[in-house]
């Protein structure tokens, strides 16, 4: 039998921590808590965490210095936080963040988070080039989206911006990141290209480009992408 997954949840509110414990616990994860900055370096050293769910309000230390610290140990972070600003969801994703909840939040988004989250890791651990959801395939050594079975064109900017959210399927990919992965330095304020793109995107992949389900806005902050790996 396979060892269970390890989820470190880091909170210093103690009702925090015994929700997202219960929860966790049905769906058959391994818990580990802390409450402080000093106790989530020593979690990690010892209890070894696939993935951590980070408070950024801790006592002894802003919750955002963690982030590096914890993605080098090897572990996904999904930022669990009252702080909903987005300049702090921003901060948190691009110091390395896989993903970001705000509080008060629902359990059972919390736990499709971790599954995205580990679904991701395990991509990237074993370099699948193939992410499918429905009838949509991309195929990121062939360069090729599919729909139906039947080639899907799209133009170099709509499949760039596609592609780098498709090397983080499931995670919030930020504006900045995409503007100058895609458009180059020069362009990371340049947000409307990327919704230019992302009308184009869905028209040609979505079932109903009005109501999108593959690809998704995240409002001031980045896009994500709903698929598969």
């Amino acid at each position: 039998m396979n060892s269970p997954v390890t989820i470190l949840v880091v909170d210093d509110e103690p009702a925090i921590r015994r929700l997202l414990h219960a929860g966790l616990t049905r769906a058959h994860y391994r818990v580990v808590e802390a409450a402080s900055g000093r106790e989530t370096l020593s979690a990690i050293q010892i209890d070894k965490p696939e993935v951590v769910l980070l408070d950024l309000g801790l006592p002894d230390r802003d919750g955002l210095e963690l982030i590096p610290i914890i993605k080098s140990a090897g572990a996904a972070v999904i930022v669990v936080s009252a702080r909903d600003a987005t300049d702090q969801k921003v901060a948190a994703l691009d110091l390395g963040a896989d993903d970001y909840v705000s509080k008060p939040f629902d359990s059972e988004e919390v736990l499709a988070r971790i599954r995205a989250a580990l679904r991701h890791r395990l991509a990237s651990e074993t370099g699948s080039p193939v992410l499918r959801r429905g009838d949509i395939e991309i195929d990121l050594v062939a360069r090729l989206v599919r729909k139906g079975g039947a080639e899907v064109h799209l133009t170099p900017k709509e499949y760039g911006f596609l592609a780098e959210l498709a090397k983080s399927a499931g995670r919030v990919v930020t504006h900045a990141h995409l503007l100058k992965s895609v458009w180059g330095p020069g362009h990371e304020t340049d947000v409307e290209y990327l919704r230019v793109a992302a009308r184009g995107i869905r028209r040609k992949l979505e079932d109903d480009p009005s109501q999108p389900t593959l690809l998704r806005n995240e409002p001031g902050v980045g896009y994500r992408l709903l698929i598969a790996s």
